[in-house]
């Protein structure tokens, strides 16, 4: 009986310390996501740089902040199979079909892959818009179980994959939002570009360009059209949340 204790006690005590790193893991998390989000503020002169307020997680991920179905282990860029995908997001604004391109961006087509087929983008709303005229550049970046600009999917990624050469991103592009300067603070925020827009690449380059909206950007341009709202910046005017996506 005092062996079964005492293993029961090991037990107990090796889950409380893994608690515990995890903690101490997400507060470091959320320090490094706080300092890239203030880093990595929106400007035209110089360097224009899309910031996720995301985790490090790498890539919008070592979130600070995942979701309850969120894996906590980055996917295989096996799992894209070098191939093409069609994504269909059912959102509150309608619907957006997404092109994407598991050859030349198999990790990042990959980790949108498994997080669309475990539902971690349902219910999650858009949470930035950024507008020509204020920012430089048309994008609305979506992704964050948080809402916030914090959250994801409990882990990080990188390098970046597929960013063009030129810094310019045309219309209907999708694309990984990163911390500033950071090409391995991926995870699961990504950003739409509504209308063409140039990011110059910060030192660590420029954004992972993963997939295509093939159907259904008009439906961002109406959002990005609407601006950014006034109780909640920088959040778009009109609510986008993502309902459902399927991936196929």
């Amino acid at each position: 009986m005092s062996t079964k204790r005492e293993r029961e006690y090991a037990r107990r005590r090796h889950e409380k310390w893994l608690a515990h790193q995890a903690e101490v893991k997400a507060r470091q998390v959320r320090r490094r996501t706080i300092a890239g989000g203030i880093l990595g503020v929106l400007v035209l002169a110089g360097a224009v740089v899309l910031a996720v307020s995301l985790a490090k997680g790498p890539a919008a991920s070592a979130a600070a902040t995942p979701s309850p179905t969120a894996s906590t282990a980055l996917p295989p860029a096996s799992l894209a199979e070098g191939r093409t995908w069609t994504s269909v997001l059912t959102t509150s604004v309608g619907d957006l079909t997404i092109e994407l391109d598991g050859a030349a961006a198999p990790q990042a087509v990959a980790n949108f892959i498994s997080l669309s087929r475990s539902g971690f983008f349902d219910g999650t709303s858009c949470h930035r818009l950024t507008t020509a005229a204020a920012d430089g550049i048309s994008v609305l970046q979506c992704g964050d179980p948080t809402g916030t600009g914090t959250g994801g999917p409990g882990y990080s990624w990188g390098p970046i994959e597929n960013a063009p050469a030129d810094g310019v991103y045309k219309a209907g592009t999708v694309a990984m939002a990163r911390t500033a300067n950071d090409g391995s603070s991926m995870g699961s925020q990504f950003f739409v570009v509504y209308a063409d827009s140039t990011i110059p690449a910060d030192t660590a380059g420029g954004y992972t360009v993963l997939g295509t909206v093939t159907k259904g950007l008009d439906l961002v341009e109406q959002v990005g059209a609407a601006g950014i709202s006034t109780d909640n910046p920088p959040a778009p005017a009109t609510p986008v949340t993502i309902e459902k996506v399927d991936t196929k």
